[in-house]
């Protein structure tokens, strides 16, 4: 999840191996960074967004015929898609915003979790009709799915605080760092540490964990020394982790965030587009933003990409 960027070849491998199996870089890199303080109001309950039946009319019959909009999310990744206090219940910034368009087309949202690399292929599939997962949008996506744009962040390095190990984020060589597996930042790392062993320095010593989750913990209980994630993700931990880490440097290599849904339906990527700008206009969508302490990752103008 700047981002939940997946392998293509991870992609095609998980595809090949199962039913069809999904933060990253590339885009315009419009927007802020995705940070800001941690979210103070998460009860919060945003008012429900007006169905607009113009909009409505462009979703597929297919999708629209149970009344549900199927979403695809791994909700391992706060602020933006977790599991929240309840133990059960799917929460974050792309809860509420994927709520909100479902609402615009008079339909009830249902999120549901999955590992990260099934998401693109289950929507391939028809698993899902709708994924909102910190998924960046990027061309090798794009080969395989339309993408609405909607959020902008960029990666950053947290470390403990104090930062007792001396990181910089051009000079990680010999280092232990943690990423989710299968996201932008695990190609960060390789071509990183490639650059060490070039220069003759000892390789990044990368650790690879399932959910960003894990890696946060990883980093909090001293097995690794620093993380790569989303901007809004760091952020988000910094502020959550009773003052034990802290931010080294920028964010950089920002990018936006893209609403997935699977190619070849007529209308419906720009019903998803003009949705996001609607709630952009009314106020909803900053409201949303600002709950989740994200608001610095807001974009004007959503866009349709395929």
């Amino acid at each position: 999840m700047t981002r939940r960027t997946h392998l293509l070849s991870a992609l095609t491998a998980v595809a090949l191996a199962a039913v069809l199996g999904a933060c990253g870089s590339g885009g315009d890199g419009s927007g802020g960074g995705g940070g800001g303080s941690a979210p103070t109001s998460a009860a919060e309950t945003i008012p429900p967004a007006a169905k607009d039946a113009a909009l409505a009319a462009m979703v597929p019959a297919s999708i629209t015929a149970d009344g549900k909009l199927v979403f695809g999310v791994d909700a391992s990744y706060p602020p933006n898609e977790f599991v929240g206090p309840d133990g059960t219940t799917i929460v974050g910034m792309d809860v509420d915003l994927g709520t909100a368009i479902a609402q615009k087309f008079g339909l009830t949202p249902e999120f549901q979790n999955a590992a990260f690399p099934g998401i693109i292929p289950g929507i391939q599939g028809g698993r899902y009709e709708i994924a909102m997962s910190s998924f960046t949008i990027n061309d090798e996506r794009l080969e395989l799915v339309d993408m609405v744009s909607y959020f902008s962040a960029g990666t950053s390095l947290a470390t403990r605080k104090g930062n007792p190990d001396g990181l910089a984020i051009d000079d990680l060589c010999g280092k232990a760092i943690g990423v989710q597996a299968g996201t932008v930042q695990v190609d960060d790392i390789a071509a990183r540490s490639k650059t060490c062993t070039d220069a003759g320095k000892p390789a990044i010593a990368s650790t690879e964990l399932q959910q960003q989750t894990d890696v946060t913990l990883a980093l909090t209980s001293n097995r690794i020394v620093g993380m790569l994630a989303d901007s809004p993700v760091i952020a988000y931990a910094v502020k959550t982790t009773g003052d034990q880490l802290e931010v080294v440097g920028q964010a950089y290599d920002t990018a936006p965030y893209g609403v997935v849904v699977n190619k070849g339906q007529a209308q419906y990527p720009q019903a998803v587009q003009q949705a996001v700008q609607a709630l952009i206009a009314d106020g909803t969508y900053q409201r949303i933003l600002d709950k989740w302490g994200t608001g610095d990752g807001a974009i004007p103008t959503s866009e349709v990409r395929s």
